[in-house]
């Protein structure tokens, strides 16, 4: 018999490697499951894990020495090719590291595989060092996890191992993506000792070892009556609008067929990646800034994907709709401000064909479809002239800017706080790049570490929009980042401090808003970049960004691209935008 505390095992007498031969077991199930890349922060006890990643041609590894930087690269990944990257760490307070990372994963529906390594069963409340209890380390917020004991050399245990490797592929794309946690637990020796490796062969024509069939997208006799009925209620609804977030699983053909079929306007986060389409209105967040307009133009009836854009001020507009439908693939409520009546649970993509199926044959109203039109007309051209004729660095424009340079086929990566809601309200409509940020949980973590990731794995032109607190925040991950050979460039509006909280509440508060809101840094951004061989190229005058940004995307590799503005000047030059909308709306509507 096999002893649980032999990690070579006996079976049939002959001593065999166990540890090493699970480990490549795993990466060989990976690989075959299409599992394309691994990251992996250096530690002792995940050694058998990195070796058999290292003898294995298929996935290519990035090293990070910094876990949470290392998790949020690993998402980066994940996002830009929808496949599970793994993350690998060693024991102890190295895999609670990984939890940022794992929660915006989760939340924002990002498949990971984390392989946290950890001593064996019996060392756990001994005192052993580098000992937590890692097993449900990340509670719920990860789709599938299992505490994995040292490997043996029993019988069936080859069948176990690949049964491991290919659940945790699966459980991080169906029926959700997200992240899953395999906590693997190892005897020592850590290292191949030489003993013959137990003879796992996996399926025939490099095969994975389970599959999970692709969600339907058919829908289901329930789920046709209610559309039905939702879009016999649509085409009673002259005063529609649709809306369209992250995560809404749509795509442009379709949008586009409902929209010319409802008459009604599209409201699109640009992270919506449905930008550019048929009936949009690009200058919505600054529309309903406007009381008049935001009044006259309220609608009956608000149809949403995905969730609610970045902005606050849509969603506090649309809680006035006395009926507003969101799809819904996975039924989550996602509906921070409680505005919608119902959640349809169906396939987007399948639920829009029926809905516009049948609302074809109603004639939609021109004239509501017209106003809206001529008003996002009249606002754009406002915002233009607003932000043309600020004569310093303000992030308005810059954000505007930064979206207009892009280059055909690249991603916009926008952080968190501030920049993402710039892009929301300045930003002209782009429906040939993408646009991504982290709003599963909309924290400012390790976003130079996804945007790293990101280019990694889309091995495209990528640009990140970011403000200084968000960057300092995740430093780290410029450790080795001269060396990864990624093209990316990190745009970084530094006004010394946090600019959203100017235009917050805590902003009345001028006696402590520096010190807890405000936190103005005094670090030298150009020479921390020098510090880890990035060049860092300074831009002063508004006019100069367009011009710099678009020779650092062409140059290639990784730069920085440092704005400074001012955080005051900032929320005027905001509330002037705003302002001059309003004057043309009331010029040129009534």
């Amino acid at each position: 018999m096999t002893s649980t505390n032999d990690p070579a095992g006996t079976r049939g007498g002959e001593a065999r490697d166990a540890t090493t031969s699970f480990a490549r077991v795993l990466v060989d199930e990976w690989a075959r499951a299409g599992v394309t890349d691994a990251v992996v922060s250096p530690g002792s006890r995940s050694a058998p894990i990195a070796l058999a990643l290292a003898a294995d041609a298929r996935i290519r590894i990035h090293v990070h020495q910094d876990e949470r930087s290392a998790a949020f690269i690993a998402l980066g990944i994940g996002r830009a090719t929808k496949r599970p990257a793994v993350v690998l760490c060693t024991s102890g307070t190295a895999a609670a590291n990984f939890h940022p990372a794992v929660l915006e994963a989760f939340h924002g529906g990002v498949p990971l595989i984390i392989a946290t390594a950890d001593r064996p069963p019996a060392k756990r409340g001994t005192g052993a060092p580098q000992t937590i209890n890692q097993v449900g380390l990340y509670g719920d917020a990860v789709r599938w996890s299992v505490d994995s004991p040292p490997p043996v050399d029993v019988e069936g245990a080859e069948e176990s191992w690949r049964e491991l490797a290919a659940t945790s592929v699966i459980a991080s794309i169906s029926p959700i993506s997200g992240p899953v946690h395999l906590n693997l637990c190892f005897e020592e020796p850590l290292v191949p000792t030489g003993a013959p490796l137990i003879d796992a062969a996996g399926r025939p024509n490099n095969e994975p070892w389970r599959r999970a069939a692709p969600a339907a997208e058919s829908l289901g006799a329930d789920q046709a009556e209610r559309l039905s009925a939702i879009a016999r209620e649509i085409s009673a609804h002259q005063r529609g609008v649709i809306i369209v977030g992250w995560g809404s699983e749509l795509r442009a053909a379709s949008l586009n067929a409902l929209a010319r079929a409802t008459g009604w306007p599209v409201l699109a986060d640009p992270i919506s990646d449905l930008r550019g389409t048929e009936n949009e209105v690009v200058a919505y967040d600054a529309l309903l800034r406007d009381q008049i307009f935001a009044s006259a133009y309220l609608p009956t009836f608000a149809l949403r994907f995905g969730a609610l854009p970045s902005g606050r001020v849509l969603g506090e507009w649309l809680a006035r709709v006395e009926r507003v439908l969101a799809v819904d693939p996975d039924g989550r409520w996602i509906d921070p401000a409680r505005t919608n009546t119902e959640v349809l649970v169906a396939n987007a993509e399948a639920s829009t064909v029926a809905i516009t199926t049948q609302v074809g044959q109603q004639r939609p109203s021109v004239s509501w479809l017209s106003l809206w039109r001529e008003s996002d007309a009249l606002a754009t051209a406002a915002l233009k002239s607003a932000l043309d004729s600020t004569e310093v660095l303000s992030d308005s424009r810059i954000a505007r800017d930064v979206v207009s340079t892009m280059p055909p086929s690249s991603s916009l990566l926008v952080a968190s706080s501030m920049p993402v809601r710039d892009v929301e309200s300045f930003s002209p409509a782009r429906s040939d790049i993408s646009i991504l940020a982290n709003r599963g949980v909309n924290g400012i973590d390790g976003f130079v570490s996804t945007a790293i990731g990101y280019a990694i794995g889309s091995q495209s032109p990528t640009v990140a929009l970011v403000g200084d607190l968000c960057f300092l925040h995740d430093t780290n991950a410029l450790l080795g980042a001269a060396q990864r050979e990624v093209d990316l460039v990190i745009v970084i509006v530094d006004n010394r401090g946090g600019a959203i909280f100017s235009f917050l509440p805590q902003a009345q508060s001028p006696e402590s808003f520096e010190t807890l809101f405000g936190t103005p840094h005094s670090v030298d951004i150009a020479l921390l970049c020098a510090a880890h061989g990035v060049s860092a190229t300074e831009v002063w005058l508004p006019e100069e960004v367009a011009p710099t940004l678009a020779s650092a995307i062409a140059d290639g590799g990784l730069s920085v691209v440092l704005l400074r503005t001012d955080r005051d000047a900032n929320v005027t030059h905001h509330r002037e935008a705003w302002s001059a909308v309003s004057s043309a709306l009331s010029e040129g509507m009534r």
